[in-house]
């Protein structure tokens, strides 16, 4: 019973480990496509994104599973409970990705971004993308050390994402509500992708540790207002 347990838990790993990957794959593609006006990347994106959905609900079911088959207690039953919640943050993850790539279909065969801010988008999808590789690699290791250091990596995020601010804030902003309204939304797409990849980091300190990092330093995750968004 036992090795049968662990066998599974080693391919719920497993398959999150894969989630991370594939939403740190479409990220990186959805960033091509929104710098480059690139519709086929774009639509990559969007194709694949029910590969994440449906290990998402894979992961979900055998995590349920073991909570009602295996009855875990102590350790065991953390490992499953984190499990869960970090399907969600993966999840979001790979969403996010889904966000801008539609943005970036939705304006083609025009750029979305303005010239002066195509600097930060790329800037932004290189930490997103090398925090959600280093998401997946804690994942693997589960290397609580090494998911601490995804806050550091999440904090180069944040000041972009507010230094984005300062320009969209500026007298001489000159492309209008419309171009506001799209950077602003894919700036927000960006920092919360990081904030998920270190929730998952949070979740996996927990799941080796039995203690959560102090909320002041690494914030918890809130519900999403992006939903509110499902046309983009």
């Amino acid at each position: 019973m036992r090795v049968a347990y662990n066998e599974q838990m080693t391919e719920l790993a497993d398959l999150l480990g894969e989630m991370a990957g594939l939403a740190g794959v479409a990220m990186e593609r959805a960033t091509q496509s929104l710098l480059q006006a690139d519709l086929s990347l774009a639509e990559q994106v969007i194709g694949e994104h029910d590969k994440i959905t449906e290990l998402s609900t894979i992961c979900e079911e055998r995590a349920f599973a073991l909570l009602a088959l295996q009855a875990p207690v102590a350790g065991d039953l953390r490992s499953v409970v984190s499990g869960i919640q970090i399907v969600a943050d993966i999840d979001r993850m790979g969403a996010l990705a889904l966000h801008v790539a539609k943005i970036a279909r939705r304006r083609h065969p025009n750029h979305v971004l303005p010239e002066e801010v195509n600097g930060y988008f790329a800037e932004m999808g290189r930490i997103a993308v090398s925090i959600g590789a280093a998401a997946r690699e804690v994942l693997e290791t589960r290397d609580p050390e090494r998911a601490a250091r995804l806050r550091e990596e999440d904090e180069a995020m944040d000041d972009l994402h507010r230094h984005l601010f300062t320009v969209l804030m500026d007298r001489e902003w000159k492309h209008g509500v419309a171009a506001a309204v799209d950077v602003t939304l894919l700036g927000r797409f960006y920092e919360r992708f990081a904030d998920h990849a270190v929730e998952v980091g949070r979740r996996v300190i927990f799941l080796v540790t039995g203690k959560l990092p102090d909320e002041t330093q690494t914030p918890a995750v809130d519900a999403d207002t992006l939903t509110s968004y499902p046309d983009l």
